[in-house]
């Protein structure tokens, strides 16, 4: 009899009450100058983190329905908060579960071209 092998988990994070789980987005490991930075390095200047929201607190469980967000952060909006914020997930250094009050601010990406 062939054995199978193993299968691999996957996670789905469900932030509760109000909380959000953000992905931190890194800046480029290079200075202004062209430097390379060790991982982490330029993180370090920093007083805040930039991250993207990917999962919202719901007022029920994921199911056929849709769920309403009650974080009161829109899905897919990027975010500033301080780098001591949040609760890192273990098994990925790059995501975060945030209490609402944490976010310093939304941030909107506006091109060059649409600022004049």
């Amino acid at each position: 009899m062939p054995i199978d092998p193993p299968r691999k988990a996957h996670r789905l994070i469900m932030p509760l009450g109000m909380r959000i789980l953000v992905h931190v987005l890194r800046d480029e490991d290079r200075t202004d100058a062209g430097l390379y930075l060790p991982v982490g390095a330029k993180e370090a200047q920093h007083e805040a983190l930039y991250g993207e929201v990917i999962e919202v607190a719901r007022d029920r469980p994921s199911s056929d329905d849709i769920a309403e967000n009650v974080s009161g952060v829109p899905h897919g909006a990027k975010v500033l908060f301080r780098k001591e914020a949040g609760v890192r997930v273990p098994w990925d250094e790059r995501l975060r579960v945030l209490d609402v009050k944490d976010v310093l601010a939304t941030v909107e990406e506006i091109a060059d071209e649409d600022a004049h």
